[in-house]
């Protein structure tokens, strides 16, 4: 009883009203400690009056029980515990699949395009160059896998940088490096390839050639905007141009010198793989402002003008079309291009016989550019046609719609241009506003109500539409709304242009896709706006692009 008494008395002593020092803190939690632990191995002890390991093996079986009721209380006891779940919910029903898996190429595949088989077109006819036209690989013979990117490869360089320089590993080919060497198309330098924007004929630099043909035609008031370049090389002619608001469809084939269109992509710059050999190009008629061919090698007069034929259907109304090289001023370079002064003025003869069976007028021939410029209807040239019987070239008839062009051959007949009241109206629905007013303007082909069910109002609303839906689609995509971050976009369902004219302040250029299984052909009206654009079949999946940055 005494020391119980003590105890109490030193007990109260510690917890009795004190000065609140880190000591006397520090004394009672040890203590509190202290009882806490003891207690609870006396009653560790008093409950499980056995070994460590009985213990263990007790909570063991009784785990088994716990966890397997029909185990009865004769089952022998085990040290192994089971940890695992044995209450668990039913798997979720399998949910189908978005799409085959396709996994990555062979490294050598990394430029393979499927259309433009270097292999496989060996196989067709070398007439006009029908193989290197795009041929499309059979169902069993089309890769099952995705087409991966050059080893080393790297973010393209940011516009407008880009235009001058691309990175070596991105299209690892320096070909052109040597065999244009003396023209400046390109030059290798470290790890880049530089542009010096030279070309073959204009070794004073794109930037001046340009200038040139300013001096011959108007290039600064808006009223050329759309371009064409055939045989574009590496595309140094579009990348100047745009510089002067003049957007260029630049194409080239895949050849031997591989990867033209490439480095025109890598720079920035608008470009297809393309021919002009047995099919129309992939784009509607009254396209282009101008169309313009530097030394692309294309026999311009032969088969009785069928690829000039070609250009005409492209050609708006009152369109230019400008030469340069061969057989142009061949008075002045018949030596140094290694023809004889004859057969060079055949070849000129023989365009100029085609040009005037189109209607062309030529404008004028100056040093080593030619400009020829189409008709803006051809109310004239019916009229000239009933008088002057010889040279007439046949109209196409009612039945060939100048505006399909998917894999349609080419015919020497001429487009028709659409009936005018009087000789002084362009045809088409009227003549095309001057760029930036173009791009908001009704187009000829909706004003003229050549489009069935398409109205002026639906036009407008498109347009207003498009605008809201960039803006949400930068909230929702911070790197769209990042200036600079992309350069070429796809637009794979274009209908009137809208997404590619609310990015037009946008250091970005779209290709505006229409379908060839769309109901209304409206790529006609993509060009009237000042865009670019072309068709394509996705039921068919053939590539037509390299690398594009986004795909909307």
């Amino acid at each position: 009883m005494a020391n119980t008494n003590n105890f109490l008395t030193q007990l109260h002593n510690c917890t009795r009203k004190k000065p609140n020092t880190l000591f006397t803190n520090l004394y009672l939690l040890t203590f509190a400690t202290f009882l806490c632990t003891l207690f609870y191995f006396l009653g560790l002890w008093r409950h499980y009056p056995t070994t460590t390991a009985a213990a263990i093996a007790a909570v063991a079986e009784s785990s088994s029980l716990c966890f397997h009721p029909n185990t009865t209380a004769t089952t022998q006891s085990s040290t192994n515990l089971d940890f695992a779940a044995h209450h668990l919910l039913p798997d979720l029903p399998p949910t189908v699949a978005r799409g085959p898996y396709l996994p990555p190429c062979a490294s050598p595949f990394s430029e393979h395009t499927p259309c433009e088989d270097q292999q496989r077109s060996l196989s067709f006819p070398r007439h006009r160059l029908a193989y290197r036209e795009r041929h499309c690989p059979a169902p069993e013979e089309r890769l099952r896998c995705r087409i991966p990117a050059p080893y080393g490869y790297r973010q393209p360089l940011r516009w407008p940088a880009s235009r001058d320089a691309a990175w070596y590993a991105n299209a690892p080919h320096k070909e052109l490096t040597v065999e244009k060497k003396g023209q400046n198309w390109v030059r290798f330098d470290g790890n880049r390839f530089r542009f010096p924007g030279g070309g073959t004929m204009f070794p004073r630099g794109a930037d001046q050639y340009i200038n040139d043909i300013g001096k011959l035609i108007n290039l600064r008031d808006g009223s050329v905007r759309t371009a064409i370049d055939t045989g574009c090389g590496v595309a140094s002619f579009g990348a100047y141009l745009l510089s002067r608001d003049i957007l260029t469809m630049s194409f080239a084939p895949r050849d031997t010198h591989i990867s033209q269109v490439q480095f025109a992509l890598e720079r920035g710059i608008p470009a297809l793989i393309g021919i002009l050999a047995t099919i129309r190009l992939p784009y509607p008629s009254r396209a282009f402002d101008m169309a313009h061919c530097s030394r692309c090698l294309i026999p311009w007069g032969q088969y009785d003008g069928v690829y000039l034929t070609e250009i005409d259907r492209v050609l708006r109304p009152g369109g230019y079309w400008i030469l340069s090289g061969p057989p142009i001023n061949y008075e002045k370079h018949w030596r140094g291009w290694e023809r004889t002064h004859e057969s060079l003025k055949e070849e000129q003869d023989g365009i100029e016989d085609v040009a005037k069976s189109l209607c062309w007028k030529k404008l004028v021939q100056k040093d080593d550019l030619a400009v020829w410029q189409k008709p803006t209807n051809h109310a004239h040239c019916k009229l000239k046609r009933k008088i002057f019987k010889s040279g007439s070239r046949p109209l196409c008839g009612e039945a060939q719609d100048p505006d399909t062009a998917w894999y349609t051959k080419l015919d020497t007949c001429l487009t028709p241009l659409p009936e005018v009241k009087n000789i002084k109206e362009v045809s088409g629905g009227g003549g095309l506003a001057n760029w930036p007013n173009r791009l908001t303007s009704i187009p000829p082909r909706i004003r003229s109500e050549s489009l069935e069910g398409i109205t002026a109002e639906m036009f407008t609303e498109n347009t207003k539409l498009w605008k809201k839906r960039l803006a949400y689609y930068k909230k929702l995509d911070h790197q769209l709304a990042e200036r600079g971050r992309y350069r070429n976009l796809l637009d794979m369902n274009a209908y009137l242009g809208g997404f590619a004219a609310a990015l037009v302040d946008d250091p970005v250029w779209v290709m505006n896709i229409v379908p060839v299984e769309a109901e209304i052909n409206t790529l006609g009206v993509v060009y009237e706006r000042g865009l670019i654009g072309t068709y394509q079949n996705w039921y068919a999946f053939l590539l037509l692009l390299g690398r594009t940055s986004v795909i909307y």
